[in-house]
Formats: C-alpha cells, structure tokens, sequence
C-alpha cells in the first residue's frame, strides 16, 4: 500500500504514474562529467580543478576494488547552511586591514563564484570572550529595557555583517546567541565565571531577546534565529551563565516561546542546547519530550570541544537525535581549534579536524555547520580573557596581510559545492580509510566529499548505478567530484 501511495503522489505532482523502481532508475551518471576539485597537504593545490573524469560501464565491483557508491534516489535532509560566527573580534580585527584586503577578506569567504559562498552565520547577544571588553546594551538595574541601546555594536560589528550580507549577494542566514544575561540579573550578579539567570528576571530576559532582534533588523541585518544560551553547562572565566536541561526546556517553554510569539518573532527559528555532543541526546530528549517546550524549538545546536573532558568527537550521539526527534533540525553552532599557536598556522591537522567533523556530522542528520570567528589576529584574538584561538583566516594586522590555514580550503570543499536546498544523498565508502558525503543540489548537480587522512595513496571507483569512474585519493587530502 506504501508503495501504491508513494506512485500516487509521484502521479499528483507530475501527472505521470511512477512506480518506485522507475523512480529509483530516474538518475543515470551516462554522458555525464566529473569535475574534481582537490586539496593536497605538501602540494599548491587548494579547491583546484585538478581534472575532468568520464562515466563507462561498471558491473558489480570485486572485494578487492576500492569504491564510493553514490545512490541519488536516497535522499535525506536539506541542507540550510555552510558559514562562520561574525563577532566582534573578527570585526575589529576586519577594520585593521586596509581596503584591498578587506574586499579580498569577502570575496574570499562569501563570494559564490571566486570564494567559498559562505550563506550562513553567527553573532553574539551583547559580549562574548571574543570582544575587546565586557559590555551590556542596558544600564545596570534596568529590568524594564528602558535604556536598551547597541550603539556599542554599531562602530565595528554592525557594519562588517552588513559588508558580508552584500558580499554574499545580499543574503546572509544569521542566527544569535547570548554568552550572558546582564550581571544584575544573574544569582552571581557577574556576567563572568557562569552563575544562573535569577528567577524574578525570567520575563526581563525573554523580553531582551526581542528588543536585540528589532534592533539588528532596524539596522538592515535580518536574523534568521536564535538560541536560547551559548554553553549552558560551562563555568567560564568569560561571559557564561549556566541552565540545567530542566532549566533551559522550563525557560523556552514558560518565557522565551510565548514571548517570541508574542512579540510577533516566532518565525524566527529557536535553538536550544548549544554546547557539545557529550550531553547532547540527554539535553534534546529533557526539552523535546516536553510537547509545551518542543512546539517553540526548531532545532537543535551543538559544538565540538569535547576533547578537553576527554569525552570525544561522539558523532553517534548526532545520529542518535537525529533517529529519535526526526522532526526537528541539528546545527553545529560552533567550533574552532583552541590554544592558538602561531607555529601551527600551517598545521594540517587544523582542517582535517573540520573535514572528519562536517562528514560525519552531515551523515548524522545536521542541517546547517557554523565555525567560530570568521577572522582573527596574528595573536588569536583580541580576546578580553586570554582565551586565543584559531580561526580560518587570520590577519597579521602589522604587515595588513591575510593568512589562509588549510581549514579555509577543508570548509571551502563543503560551502562552495554544496549550496542551501541540497539534498543529502547516500554515498558510501567500501574502506573506512575513506570519509565520504554526497548532496544534490537544486540544479541537479551531484557533490560528492571523498576525504583521506591517511598516508597512503587510495584508488577507488565513483560508482553511481552501474556507471564508474577511477579517481585517485591522495595521501592526507580533500576532493570534491562535482558530477554534471
């Protein structure tokens, strides 16, 4: 009956009945081309057509052969967006540079032709360790928002999102999250060092959310979504502030929803969690399993820094939410390699961190995958704590020259090729040597990730329905086979 049902839907769409197994026979790799695009560690190439394959006649592959098996009739979630966190420190840091490599700085980033069309992003509510200073939009004590004001926001960050949003072509998805609530109302009246929000400041707090969002709006910055606290299980020396899984869901669901939807911003997409994937099922299932809280939360973040508790990458933990609360979205909120270090700017490591992270998180059911600073300093920062970091790109603001880590290009194999309304396709290596991840774009085009860390050279057949062809996977690289 399935089956039946599927055809009549096929039929009322196009007006021609369809079976499944003509449905699964609609793509066919015959007379079509592979452009492949190459990222190589001991070699000049970066995201570089390195060649143009063709597609011939391939039976069933022996064991012995090496393949990635691509089924575009299996499709899963749609991609929302590639992109990087725009704070204040990627802000500055932008106005340091002169304006030749400023204009490179966009191009590079948001440009869908010479770039890597980044078309998605992060900024943060008031401070963050990634700001010069601590600072609230509000006068300390003003539970009413009488005094709400981001003139702070407007000498740097608010005119380098509007650079980017014309870069990208006048579209830029940006979602926002706060580090902390204003210190007076926290129980450690500190916006530092964690603390909790006080109770009596809960509809304050919700309110605060909505004055942010009219604000950027005003200002021609349009926000795609919210959510509801950046790390709410870490105590950090910076801004920080913590919520219990039973904490957060009771918030979104007695405060922060009803107040959106109120205020007329409940299209506006909520995220909640927004901390890495150790407690990220623990987390989901506390919210979601509660139908008044789930109906206010379009998805669900996480970050990647579980290697300092020893806890690991857990990208099963990904698939798991994904499987049980098939409904709602996943999004990686944030990453970055920590404790910058000049000498490894040119590290490999750095972007095949992100490689592993976006094949795998991408296989897992995510929607959308958000870096953290877009740009940084020869430093890391700035920073108002000391907690420097990498970043993609970063700008040695003495000489006004940009440097470009691998983890640029790694990103890039991602955000160049795989565009927003992309549909994740099956695509599946025949040797765990290989990461693999494949999406149709809107335009029909196939973009297949096939990704080596390994230090041995791996041939292996692109097989699409009986169709093949041989690519070569270099040691320690990142291609992407765009089939056309």
């Amino acid at each position: 009956m399935k089956r039946k049902f599927t055809a009549l839907l096929a039929f009322a769409a196009t007006g021609v009945l369809v079976t499944n197994a003509q449905q699964a026979l609609q793509y066919s790799a015959k007379n079509r081309t592979i452009k492949v695009y190459v990222t190589e560690k001991g070699t000049d190439s970066r995201i570089t057509n390195t060649q143009t394959l063709h597609f011939e006649d391939k039976p069933q592959p022996v064991e012995t052969e090496v393949a990635v098996f691509v089924d575009p009739a299996k499709k899963f979630q749609t991609m929302v967006g590639i992109g990087g966190a725009l704070t204040d420190a990627s802000a500055e840091t932008f106005y340091k540079l002169p304006k030749d490599k400023q204009k490179e700085f966009l191009t590079a980033y948001y440009d869908k032709t010479k770039g890597i069309g980044y078309t998605f992003g992060r900024t943060n509510i008031q401070s963050c360790d990634f700001s010069s200073d601590s600072y609230s939009y509000i006068k300390d004590g003003d539970a009413a928002l009488k005094t709400f004001d981001i003139s702070h926001d407007k000498k740097y960050r608010i005119p380098f999102i509007k650079e980017a949003i014309g870069a990208a072509g006048g579209k830029l998805n940006i979602f926002v999250s706060p580090w902390s609530p204003p210190g007076f109302m926290k129980t450690n009246h500190d916006v530092l060092h964690g603390g909790k929000l006080d109770k009596k400041y809960d509809q304050s707090w919700a309110n605060f959310y909505g004055k942010f969002i009219r604000a950027y709006e005003k200002e021609g910055i349009p926000i795609w979504g919210l959510s509801v606290q950046n790390e709410p299980m870490a105590t950090q020396t910076w801004e920080s502030c913590l919520y219990t899984a039973e904490e957060e869901r009771d918030f979104v669901k007695n405060y922060l929803g009803p107040t959106l939807q109120k205020q007329g911003l409940s299209g506006k997409k909520l995220i909640v969690w927004d901390h890495n994937r150790d407690l990220l099922y623990q987390r989901a299932s506390t919210i979601l399993e509660d139908p008044a809280a789930a109906k206010y939360v379009w998805g669900i973040g996480f970050h990647w820094y579980e290697t300092w508790t020893g806890a690991g990458m857990n990208f099963a933990n990904v698939s798991l939410v994904h499987q049980a609360f098939p409904d709602k979205n996943l999004v990686f909120t944030e990453g970055c390699a920590e404790r910058y270090d000049a000498t490894k700017l040119n590290d490999w490591s750095l972007g095949e961190k992100y490689g592993t992270s976006m094949i795998n998180d991408f296989n897992g059911g995510t929607v959308a995958w958000t870096d953290w600073n877009v740009l940084l300093d020869e430093n890391g920062g700035p920073n108002h704590v000391g907690n420097f970091c990498f970043a993609p790109v970063h700008a040695d603001t003495k000489s006004g020259n940009l440097i470009y880590t691998n983890a640029y290009y790694y990103i890039g194999h991602f955000s160049k090729f795989i565009k927003p309304g992309a549909r994740r396709i099956s695509s599946s290596a025949s040797r765990d040597k290989l990461l693999t991840t494949a999406y149709i774009n809107p335009d029909g085009k196939l973009a297949v990730v096939v990704m080596n860390k390994t230090d041995e050279k791996i041939d292996y057949f692109l097989w699409i329905k009986g169709k093949a062809a041989k690519v070569s996977s270099d040691p320690h690289s990142i291609e992407t086979l765009v089939v056309e």
